[in-house]
């Protein structure tokens, strides 16, 4: 029974907290958080202690930490985990810097540490069965990449401020995501962005809107569409064009019923919010770890995916403001 201290008790941390606490391999042995009554409720519902994040980190009684703080927290907690002996999950990203997530990865490599990443999109059920025909050779040569994700709406201004812009907040998953499905580094990144939505963002000096074409050393090509607006709830696509047809994932509907009348055909709204759409992917992703963990398996997206992730976004951000393609090391 692997021993859990989670970091954080906001929306993540209550995701994965009860995720563990179901999962019957592992349990949640401390909880952590800045506001003292999101501690306790949590540990409460999951049956666990309250304590510092120092505490837990040092506690002998813990096997993982799962961190789901803030951002600029994160190098931090993942080397003070790494050092104490522990393996960590946490949410993405590692830092906004590179430079961070290189001095923090020196940290885990010296302790051979069980770090991973919390791209959660990779453990999507259908996304996970498209990219695993993929591999198998389902569309042959892989040719391009197109992936939409657009949020039914944009998050508040005091995030937005602190989130280090679309490209590396929203997109980062995507730019993950790319990776992942196409199975080969970009060695060139060109984007687009404009404020569409709220004009607040765009004097905040952040984009809203947001396009990005991305090519591999060998030719293949993705682009990546992202909105902070969609009507019609959280549109989530992706399609694989190869040299022997297509391979595609489409939304997630609230039920598979249809109604057909003489206007046509209707289907359910697809699910509204983030949490909904990726619940299980959120889970598989847990219990992913706790496999690795508990057999020894290699880890995956580890703290190098999270980097690369990065280094993506960072070249997508300087392409944005530039208006040049940016090549990346």
């Amino acid at each position: 029974m692997l021993r859990f201290g989670v970091l954080g008790a906001g929306r993540i941390g209550k995701v994965h907290a009860r995720t563990i606490a179901a999962s019957g391999k592992a349990k949640v042995a401390y909880l952590a958080d800045a506001m003292p009554k999101a501690a306790a409720d949590l540990a409460a519902e999951v049956g666990a202690k309250v304590a510092s994040v120092e505490d837990i980190i040092k506690a002998k009684d813990v096997d993982a930490i799962l961190i789901a703080t803030p951002t600029p927290f994160h190098a931090e907690q993942i080397e003070a985990g790494s050092n104490a002996g522990k393996a960590v999950l946490c949410e993405k990203p590692v830092s906004l810097s590179v430079a961070r997530i290189e001095e923090c990865l020196k940290t885990v490599e010296k302790n051979k540490t069980k770090l991973m990443i919390g791209f959660n999109r990779r453990f999507d059920p259908n996304f996970a069965a498209l990219q695993k025909r993929l591999r198998e050779g389902a569309v042959g040569e892989i040719e391009m990449a197109t992936i939409i994700s657009r949020d039914p709406g944009p998050p508040p201004m005091d995030y937005v401020r602190i989130s280090g812009g679309l490209y590396r907040d929203m997109m980062i998953h995507d730019l993950d995501l790319a990776r992942f499905l196409v199975g080969e580094d970009f060695v060139t990144v060109s984007a687009l962005g404009a404020s569409l939505v709220d004009k607040a963002i765009g004097e905040a000096g952040d984009v809203d809107t947001a396009a990005v074409q991305m090519q591999t050393a060998s030719g293949k090509i993705c682009v990546i569409t992202n909105s902070r607006r969609a009507s019609y709830g959280y549109d989530q696509r992706i399609e694989v064009h190869g040299s022997k047809g297509m391979l595609r994932a489409g939304n997630v509907h609230n039920t598979t019923v249809e109604l057909a009348t003489a206007e046509g055909f209707r289907e359910d709204p697809i699910l509204h919010f983030f949490t909904e759409r990726y619940g299980q992917a959120y889970a598989n992703e847990v219990l992913s770890f706790i496999d690795a963990v508990t057999n020894g398996s290699p880890i995956s997206p580890n703290g190098i995916d999270g980097l690369k992730a990065q280094q993506l976004a960072d070249a997508a951000t300087e392409s944005w403001k530039t208006g040049k393609p940016v090549k990346v090391a």
